[in-house]
């Protein structure tokens, strides 16, 4: 099997002001040089998500493909394949109307966790012939755009984050979703809460982000979900402006990667009638650090 050389350069084509390029010239199904590797996560840390277009990959090599971004892991609450449990199948069936779609709010995944995934690889292998889009955005954007009376203020504050879409104490609304999807609910567990940081700061660059949602973050630590609840709208609101987002149109055989420490995504329920199946895997992540903790950690400190 060949390999691309080390020494050719990467086609990178940015989609978008914010975030968001198509990557060319890659082949997901084969192994990649170190060179190239290096290039796509470079890619990545500038653009957020990478879309790569026209790719042919079994299960056993998006798996492969994937581990270009990290050590693969596996979410919970969301059953993987039988023969695949590091992939989920993100289904919805032509005949489910008037349901939700999975990932279907803005949110960054599973940020109740102690260690989020770092990375989201989705590959669309059959999509609408209309509709069913995915949008994404730039958190570091939506941070830098703030007040620097804002970002002062976001800076020492911890949000809370929980599963409770998932738990008992809380459900949905409206919790239907297609039944193809292995979705386990009603764990109290999924209910408990973890803090995180609201501003994020990657620990290689210093660089800082917004890191609240409106799926996952409850409220403020130390405040009460009532008294969270205007400060955090604002944030979503602010965060989700189109100046700060793009938008991806599937077609079969698009694999998108994002950062999913550092952007925001959601999918766009528009396609009833029509089957949509994706398939997505998840890398190990860290432990999400603030401004107080990216100082104490850094070179000098003390």
């Amino acid at each position: 099997m060949s390999r691309a050389r080390s020494t050719e350069c990467v086609d990178v084509r940015p989609v978008g002001g914010a975030l968001g390029a198509e990557i060319g010239g890659i082949d997901a199904s084969r192994a990649m040089a170190p060179g190239i590797a290096d290039q796509i996560r470079a890619a990545l840390d500038r653009h957020l998500v990478i879309f790569l277009r026209d790719q042919s990959v079994s299960l056993g090599q998006l798996k492969a493909f994937s581990t270009c971004f990290g050590e693969l892991t596996r979410v919970p609450y969301v059953g993987g394949l039988a023969d695949h449990p590091q992939i989920i199948a993100v289904l919805k069936e032509a005949d489910e109307h008037n349901i939700s779609t999975f990932g279907g709010t803005w949110h960054t995944d599973f940020s109740f966790l102690e260690h989020p995934p770092a990375a989201s690889i989705l590959f669309a292998e059959q999509v609408p012939a209309v509709g069913g889009d995915t949008l994404w955005a730039n958190m570091y954007a939506a941070y830098e755009a703030l007040s620097p009376g804002m970002q002062q203020t976001l800076a020492g504050l911890n949000a809370m984050h929980s599963g409770h879409v998932y738990g008992a104490a809380r459900p949905p609304a409206n919790s239907a979703t297609s039944q193809s999807i292995r979705i386990s609910r009603n764990n109290p567990e999924a209910d408990v809460e973890r803090a995180h940081p609201v501003v994020r700061v990657n620990p290689r660059t210093g660089r800082r982000a917004l890191y609240v949602n409106p799926v996952y973050t409850t409220r403020f630590e130390d405040m009460t979900q009532h008294e969270s609840r205007g400060l955090l709208g604002f944030l979503y609101a602010h965060c989700t402006r189109a100046e700060f987002t793009c938008r991806l149109q599937w077609a079969p055989g698009t694999i998108a990667v994002w950062d999913n420490r550092y952007s925001l995504h959601m999918a766009v329920n528009d396609y009833d009638g029509y089957r949509r199946l994706m398939y997505r895997t998840s890398t190990v992540g860290e432990t999400p650090i603030g401004p107080a903790e990216a100082s104490a950690s850094s070179p000098g400190h003390g």
